[in-house]
């Protein structure tokens, strides 16, 4: 079949199979330039040897599990809960991506192991831990990067929901339609407490904290382990249905959740990080309100001042600039003790000059004041289309 892209409300509804397995091989020849460059300069005291990735098929999961193997030369373990293709109907992105890295880990002989499980479930833990002992190795490295609408607790059975939703008050604020580049207002009732609870349940810390201390009782977490969680905080403008809302009650969760992990497992050395990353375009965030109109504006800001990153840029950084450094000294934190990767989108000076571009966002000067074309495209790209190298005129077999 002849694919094209297929979306609905900012959903993506389909994707490209060759596209998606060229998307994650252009990301590889990324990291194995940076792989290089590291190679030939001082190396760090220490790097990731063994890497566990908790949702590993996408943004910011396939970012970090790729610079952990081809940048560093890390094996991995990853999980993440995919589409399977069948033989009318394509996967889901993640099932290309990590077939992709696999075969590419393969090929340079680096250890790979994907598991195609609930990452919420015991079965998925069970996993991770078999997977270490049969490799007879411990994790030095364990990355938390689970975006998920819903989860089944472990224990009781019971499903929760999460919702983007403000707490208090309902939420009115521009979004666009990233496609026709129309813009109309969002307006969201707020989230009663159920839907709260849920969204916490879902999206904070607690299923963190299980993994962690899962592989520390199964022994397979090396001594001075270290997990990270990402997250992010935003501009204030995003705050009602962001940071105050009920992800933003989540995120605090998280934030809680890597203190009281890093404090159950002191006697071990382990450290836990809530990494605050940059605003990306992911599968995630392109449903949030507001967040397309003021990502694809922040983009053209960044990109004028030449400090524009993707997740890759993101991660690569978080390595080689806080978790790795070459001189040897702690992870450097904010007041609240978490990493900040997002230093450069929250600086005054772009804060300042995106505000106002947004006060006066309109139809008629979107492409003047946004990038909404750069967002369309990583958008696309996402989901194996406008990938450079790709004939998309092409009959593509799902299964192939």
């Amino acid at each position: 079949m002849i694919m094209k892209p297929m979306v609905r409300n900012n959903i993506f509804l389909n994707a490209h199979p060759v596209g998606c397995a060229r998307e994650t091989q252009l990301q590889i020849a990324r990291a194995d330039a940076l792989g290089a460059k590291l190679a030939a300069s001082a190396a760090a005291p220490r790097r990731p040897g063994r890497v566990l990735v908790v949702g590993c098929s996408t943004g910011y999961g396939l970012a970090s599990r790729i610079i952990a193997a081809f940048s560093y030369g890390a094996s991995t373990v990853g999980f993440s809960f995919e589409r399977e293709p069948t033989a009318v109907k394509p996967g889901s992105p993640g099932w290309y991506a990590n077939r992709t890295f696999d075969a590419e880990a393969a090929s340079r002989g680096l250890f790979s192991r994907t598991f195609n499980v609930d990452a919420f479930s015991k079965e998925a833990t069970g996993l991770a831990i078999s997977a270490a002992r049969e490799g007879g190795f411990a994790y030095d490295l364990v990355i938390y990067s689970l975006a998920s609408p819903v989860r089944v607790d472990p224990e009781t059975g019971v499903m929760y929901r999460s919702t983007i939703k403000p707490i208090g008050r309902e939420y009115a604020g521009k979004t666009v339609d990233v496609f026709s580049g129309a813009i109309s207002e969002a307006r969201i009732l707020p989230a009663d407490e159920k839907e709260t609870a849920e969204t916490v349940k879902v999206m904070g810390g607690e299923d963190w904290a299980r993994w962690i201390d899962e592989l520390e009782a199964a022994g397979v977490l090396a001594e001075g382990a270290v997990t990270v969680a990402y997250s992010y905080v935003g501009p204030r403008l995003s705050w009602p249905i962001y940071r105050d809302g009920t992800i933003g009650r989540a995120k605090n969760h998280l934030e809680a959740s890597a203190q009281a992990i890093a404090k159950r497992h002191s006697a071990r050395g382990l450290e836990a990080f809530v990494s605050i990353n940059k605003a990306v375009v992911t599968r995630a965030s392109a449903v949030i309100p507001v967040i397309p109109l003021y990502v694809s504006t922040l983009f053209k800001v960044m990109k004028e001042r030449h400090i524009h990153e993707d997740c890759l840029d993101q991660i690569a950084r978080l390595f080689d600039e806080r978790l790795y450094r070459k001189d040897g000294t702690s992870v450097p934190l904010d007041a609240e003790g978490r990493i900040r990767l997002d230093e450069l989108e929250m600086g005054t000076s772009v804060q300042e000059e995106v505000s106002k571009r947004l006060a006066a966002a309109s139809e008629e000067n979107l492409a003047t004041i946004a990038d909404l074309d750069g967002y369309r495209e990583d958008f696309l790209r996402a989901h194996g289309f406008a990938v450079p190298g790709v004939d998309y005129d092409a009959e593509v077999d799902p299964l192939a």
